[in-house]
């Protein structure tokens, strides 16, 4: 599946009709079985419809860091990135990409 980040925004947990989408460098996982903390509410749900890689590598739960942007992370950043990534291909299913 492909989608676009417009697209992506459908699956931010409002719909209870729709699983709960969340990209990691592109990559949409399902995090619905993570509902209690991607769900409307929950603590993450910032993070639900939207590619999150930078959030995620600085730690960040600011608005304006919920992006697919990697520009100026430094290597530590990166670091914890691929960790975050890892820990969300053992726990949720991929199921697509974000595209253009």
């Amino acid at each position: 599946m492909e989608l676009t980040s417009d697209q992506l925004k459908q699956y931010d947990g409002t719909d209870p009709s729709k699983p709960i989408y969340l990209a990691v460098k592109g990559r949409i996982f399902d995090v619905t079985t993570g509902k209690s903390f991607y769900g409307p509410g929950g603590a993450y749900a910032m993070f639900s419809g939207k590619d999150a890689s930078r959030a995620l590598a600085k730690m960040s739960k600011n608005e304006e860091d919920v992006c697919a942007s990697l520009d100026a992370l430094s290597d530590k950043e990166i670091g914890v990135l691929n960790d975050w990534e890892k820990k969300f291909e053992a726990k949720y299913p991929i199921v697509g990409r974000v595209v253009p």
